[in-house]
């Protein structure tokens, strides 16, 4: 193929030539019509404005000898056909393998959008587009069987753009073909995928089933169900910090001693989760020791906080112990760090039972003093942790809401009063934490 240099004036004429030399210079249609797409949009805003364009086409030996970059060299005039002779297959040389195609404005200024053409272009100073493109086919057939156009032996430029036409068409077709390819393939991954995801499922509940019912045997070897002693009823409820660890620092433990007398430990450890979990079982574990083993109630604190101290030395807990006669109603109390209980009568009378002292791991851990009382018959004793009270981030107004809401709640059966208190004292929650609410109603009915 022969160098080329055109200068037009019109669209039609641009498109023409340009149609006719990328077919003799063997481009293949979608690459011609790429080409002709975009050589189009740069030249219509001159064209309209009534600036001429020129045209180069540059095989690989002559675009070799000078930058393709560089400004062209003084183009013929064109008429309305080009004075170029016809591209015919015989001009293509056979060491052809690329062609430079430049198109040249007259507007001044490198044009924009050069990457976002059908056919990404470089500048071409001073202002136009250069295309250096493959040439795969160097002998192109004649589109259309060969039609000519009658003059000179020129394609038909009609039957280049059919052929254009076609070429993306087709094009076109394998596209959707590829497609409808991709969409079966992806239903049938999807397919697979859904059932693989019900079998993770159904998986997720077997685990979720089997981690319940660890849970559950788990807080049933913490939690102890109630004593059932005659003369007295009690009843618990627990609230976890946080619902994905339903275990906490918050423990209790009722157990009935050899001489009838009901025992109850109520334990806060410091934290939440497992951790907290492991330390309260052990002051739980210490205290009920030390009371089968028959020391006085007001020694135990310091006793467990003692046996304690090697094992764990940041484990600190509030603890507090009481023992209740079913038989004469005598209730004892004794606490380290721990909220008071709260005594509610019959009558509806409140009153919180305070003993001094301090829990495991503080200074000087013990009860200073054992408090003493009674509780008479529909009496009722709550024991709770600060979970309950401080809810509301103030310890003294959620001491008032609980004595209102154990005097509400206090004729309810027995199982459902501590419940009670606590939704009631829980509408609204501001610091969350674990929380036991434990209740002892006394019936005076011993038999």
């Amino acid at each position: 193929m022969r160098a080329q240099s055109t200068t037009h004036h019109c669209l039609d004429e641009l498109r023409t030539a340009l149609r006719r030399a990328a077919y003799g210079a063997g481009l293949d249609p979608e690459l011609r019509s790429r080409l002709v797409l975009s050589v189009t949009r740069l030249a219509a805003p001159d064209l309209a404005a009534g600036r001429p364009v020129s045209l180069e086409f540059l095989p690989s030996c002559t675009a070799a000898s000078r930058d393709p970059a560089a400004p062209p060299a003084a183009a013929e005039p064109a008429v309305a056909e080009p004075a170029v002779v016809p591209p015919q297959r015989g001009d293509t040389a056979p060491g052809d393998a690329s062609l430079t195609v430049r198109l040249s404005l007259t507007g001044g200024g490198t044009p924009a959008g050069l990457d976002e053409l059908p056919l990404p272009a470089r500048p071409a100073p001073p202002s136009g587009a250069v295309w250096s493109l493959p040439r795969p086919d160097p002998a192109p057939r004649a589109p259309g069987g060969g039609e000519q156009d009658g003059k000179g032996g020129a394609p038909d430029p009609v039957a280049l753009a059919e052929e254009e036409a076609a070429a993306l068409a087709d094009r076109l077709d394998r596209l959707s073909r590829e497609h409808r390819r991709l969409k079966d393939e992806l239903a049938e991954t999807n397919s697979g995928v859904l059932a693989l995801y019900v079998q993770l499922e159904e998986r997720d509940e077997q685990l979720r089933q089997a981690h319940g019912r660890m849970l559950r045997q788990l807080e049933d070897a913490l939690r102890p169900p109630p004593v059932r002693v005659p003369g007295l009823e009690m009843a618990v409820r627990y609230e976890p910090a946080e619902s994905h660890a339903p275990t906490g620092g918050d423990l209790y433990d009722w157990f009935a001693l050899p001489d009838g007398t009901v025992h109850i430990t109520i334990v806060d450890a410091l934290g939440h989760g497992l951790t907290s979990t492991r330390g309260a079982l052990s002051v739980t574990h210490a205290v009920r020791t030390l009371a089968l083993e028959g020391h006085e109630l007001r020694t135990l604190v310091a006793r467990a906080a003692r046996a304690l101290a090697g094992l764990d030395e940041e484990l600190m807990a509030s603890v507090q112990v009481v023992r209740i006669d079913p038989r004469t109603g005598r209730l004892s109390l004794a606490n380290g760090s721990h909220p008071p209980a709260l005594l509610v009568r019959r009558d509806g009378a409140t009153r919180f039972l305070e003993a001094p002292g301090r829990g495991v791991g503080f200074p000087l851990p013990g009860s200073e003093a054992v408090l003493r009382d009674r509780l008479d018959p529909g009496d009722l004793l709550v024991l709770y942790t600060d979970g309950l009270t401080e809810s509301r981030r103030d310890p003294r107004e959620g001491e008032l809401r609980l004595a209102r809401a154990a005097r509400r709640h206090r004729g309810l059966p027995m199982d459902r009063v501590p419940g009670a208190i606590a939704e009631e004292m829980h509408t609204v929650i501001l610091h969350p934490d674990d929380t036991v609410a434990l209740a002892v109603r006394r019936t005076g009915e011993l038999s």
